[in-house]
């Protein structure tokens, strides 16, 4: 069986458990010239995907991965919400907890993972950081919610800057939002190149966040090891990024 990357992102803390999935769990190489682009590991349920399917790639990853428990599924829609990992609520794009053995997890096809820890991993969480949800303040509502300032924070796998083409329309916005975030863009025509990682690492640094590692993979790119929405479109399955403290 061939598993996606779990290996221990530099400096976090033993006892948190950090997984980020690939499009494939068995059999990559096998499955590249399928036709369905949720391929055999698409953990989301919003996709137009076979619900059973799903259902039982999830089964799976729990079981691949030994889960402690079912993961905190959210319905994201790329706002500033960060939810406790405990409450009833699903509506968010970040989730957060300080219970061992409880699973927090977003889910993504190029938009960026960003996995936090604090030093002696008694808290824990990942952020869905696409686009829209670092203009609405996704990161910082998440990096307010820890009760220690000296974090860890680990970014998973999301589209490079090369394959990430937006309009002026979006560049200005982030340059409304902090001025030092045209440092994450470079101009093509009449377009621009976004740095998701580099935003990000800006918008940390800025909250005082100076541990960060992660940053040089692209979903857009990797087909072999990725889902990515703006390569395959509407059929995209969804990678899962997963983090808990191990009990």
């Amino acid at each position: 069986m061939t598993l996606s990357s779990n290996k221990q992102p530099l400096g976090f803390p033993d006892n948190v458990q950090v997984v980020s999935t690939m499009r494939y769990l068995d059999n990559p190489l096998e499955n590249l010239s399928a036709e369905n682009g949720y391929a055999d590991f698409n953990l989301a349920m919003h996709v137009d995907d076979n619900l059973q399917t799903v259902a039982r790639n999830r089964a799976q990853l729990i079981q691949a991965y030994s889960l402690p428990s079912e993961p905190k599924w959210l319905e994201q829609t790329h706002s500033n919400i960060c939810l406790e990992a405990s409450s009833a609520e699903c509506i968010g794009d970040a989730v957060i907890t300080q219970e061992k053995g409880v699973v927090c997890s977003v889910l993504t096809a190029d938009c960026l993972p960003i996995f936090i820890s604090n030093q002696h991993g008694t808290q824990v969480g990942v952020v869905h950081a696409g686009w829209k949800g670092v203009l609405n303040g996704v990161i910082e509502s998440t990096i307010a919610k820890f009760s220690d300032t000296n974090l860890l924070t680990h970014f998973g796998p999301a589209i490079s800057q090369t394959a990430f083409t937006v309009g002026d329309d979006v560049y200005q916005q982030f340059i409304a939002k902090d001025a030092q975030l045209k440092n994450a863009f470079i101009q093509k025509g009449d377009k621009h190149q976004l740095d998701i990682y580099q935003a990000a690492r800006i918008i940390l640094k800025d909250l005082g966040v100076e541990s960060i590692t992660g940053g040089d993979e692209c979903t857009f790119k990797q087909k072999d090891k990725y889902f990515s929405y703006r390569r395959d479109g509407e059929k995209s399955g969804r990678m899962a990024h997963l983090i808990w403290i191990k009990s």
